[in-house]
């Protein structure tokens, strides 16, 4: 299943193969995306060929400044010719919503997606509406520097169960892109002709629920917290660099990844590497560095990989 996945996100997304497989494990996990890149990298494409992939239904929601709230969640009207109230459910109840550009729009908006990340659930006018089984945002940002975005709140970035960095592609990748892209047609569109459906929505939910009975020994779960732990504790582990620290939700992810990897790795156990290699992008949106190593020159990438060599894995 997650060969089948893999393959019809390839024939769109071309390279950068970790960035495809950390967000299969996002997947796998259950959990949110948060994908940031300068524009005109691909993001929005890679996120709706993996839509495409997994099936279910899947709306796309185009954050603006003038996004309202209501626009995403729905809102409460009154119909006239029938004389009584009607609750009009927005794009929001989907098993996959795409938000592109999360960061365009201020933060009463984002904050309409908290309630839904966390509870998946949607309250309108007092009343509980549950979202579709399963339900998961995949969200592309353009970074906080470039003009018209606003930082995502730490309450929102929390929700995210991990937050990938697109970068540049080879050139190589690049030249096969170009190529295959003006084969096809002017190069304007952005096409997902030939992404089909690889898995029914029955299968996607098999396949987490396969990832959640993968085995994880105790000391890897204290390995795992010990890590999460660091980045509050000043001083440790190269820990000076870290203004403030992932808190609890923090360590779930951290285990939820790493047994996500094992599936996608064909094991049934998590081992430190999983835990290691996840670290990265499951703690890099949860800190925030201290204004003496911003100017330093020091990026959340750094101060992790410092910290993480600085804790000891279990050895046996």
């Amino acid at each position: 299943m997650i060969d089948k996945i893999r393959n019809e996100v390839e024939k769109v997304f071309i390279g950068q193969k970790e960035l495809v497989d950390h967000t299969l494990i996002t997947l796998l996990a259950g959990g949110h995306l948060l994908v940031e890149g300068v524009p005109g990298l691909g993001k929005t494409l890679l996120v709706r060929a993996l839509a495409k992939a997994i099936g279910g239904e899947c709306k796309r929601v185009q954050f603006t400044p003038d996004l309202m709230p209501s626009d995403i969640t729905g809102n409460i009207m009154l119909d006239v010719q029938a004389g009584k109230f009607i609750t009009r459910k927005g794009p929001i109840f989907t098993n996959i919503l795409i938000a592109d550009e999360i960061n365009r729009s201020p933060a009463k908006t984002q904050a309409a997606l908290f309630e839904a990340m966390q509870e998946f659930q949607v309250s309108l006018d007092g009343q509980e509406y549950p979202l579709p089984s399963p339900f998961m945002v995949l969200a592309t940002q353009n970074p906080f520097e470039h003009e018209g975005t606003y930082p995502l709140p730490d309450a929102q970035k929390d929700r995210f169960l991990m937050k990938l960095l697109i970068d540049y592609p080879m050139q190589e990748d690049e030249k096969e892109m170009v190529e295959r892209v003006l084969k096809g047609g002017t190069g304007a569109e952005l096409s997902l002709e030939g992404v089909n459906r690889a898995l029914s929505t029955e299968e996607f939910i098999a396949l987490r629920d396969k990832a959640s009975a993968v085995l994880i020994a105790p000391e890897l779960i204290d390995y795992a917290v010990r890590i999460v732990a660091a980045t509050r504790e000043k001083g440790s582990h190269g820990s000076y660099a870290i203004e403030s620290g992932a808190g609890p939700r923090g360590s779930l992810a951290l285990i939820r990844c790493a047994r996500g990897r094992a599936l996608l790795e064909n094991r049934d156990f998590v081992i430190p590497d999983d835990i290691k290699a996840m670290a990265i992008p499951v703690l890099i949106h949860r800190i925030t560095l201290s204004a003496e190593s911003e100017l330093e020159g020091l990026n959340e990438n750094a101060a992790l990989e410092n910290l993480i060599s600085g804790v000891e894995a279990p050895r046996s």
